[in-house]
């Protein structure tokens, strides 16, 4: 299994439709910096939100999510309060190929404010926009800008292809859009 470099992620963005939409290059110009890098690709963070809010002192379940818990909103901006926790939606729609697994990183942008983002693998045959896990790990307000780069997928290509894919299983979270919530 080997990871798999600009030239790789540029063929199957264009050929498979891996990754739409697509940029062939890092972006930055005054933005926190998303697009294609050496061996990975940086995603952005769409405008859509939802923060996790104590207004009504629910208790977070996996099993029994109440979406109170959230409070939902669309800006350019989202303020995510001391030692709290969002979630997002990337602008990036990925199509993974069944002998392919992702890990997702976030950036050293926020890494270094404090801000951690934790996505997931995407694993074979899953298809969707990711749902972006930003937890705020400081005693300040921290802010994150939509559309602009959150976090690194760094994609592996398997020496043969799995038996069963994530499709095969009909995984829970295969073809989301918007933030999708957790399913049991």
């Amino acid at each position: 299994m080997g990871i798999k470099s600009d030239k790789w992620i540029k063929k199957m963005a264009k050929e498979y439709a891996m990754i739409k939409p697509f940029s062939e290059k890092l972006i930055s110009n005054g933005k926190i910096s998303y697009g294609l890098s050496s061996y990975g690709y940086d995603i952005r963070v769409a405008n859509k939100f939802k923060v996790f809010t104590n207004i009504n002192s629910t208790i977070v379940d996996p099993k029994n999510f109440d979406e109170k818990s959230f409070r939902h909103f669309t800006a350019n901006e989202c303020i995510i309060p001391p030692n709290s926790f969002a979630l997002a939606q990337s602008i990036e729609r990925f199509k993974i190929p069944r002998n392919v697994l992702t890990i997702c990183i976030g950036k050293s942008t926020y890494a270094r404010c404090g801000i951690i983002v934790n996505v997931t693998p995407f694993e074979p045959e899953w298809e969707g926009y990711a749902t972006l896990e930003i937890s705020n790990t400081t005693p300040l307000p921290a802010k994150i800008y939509a559309g602009e780069g959150i976090a690194q997928v760094i994609f592996f290509e398997a020496d043969e292809e799995c038996k069963t894919s994530y499709k095969d299983r009909r995984g829970k979270y295969n073809f989301q859009k918007g933030i999708t919530l957790p399913k049991i």
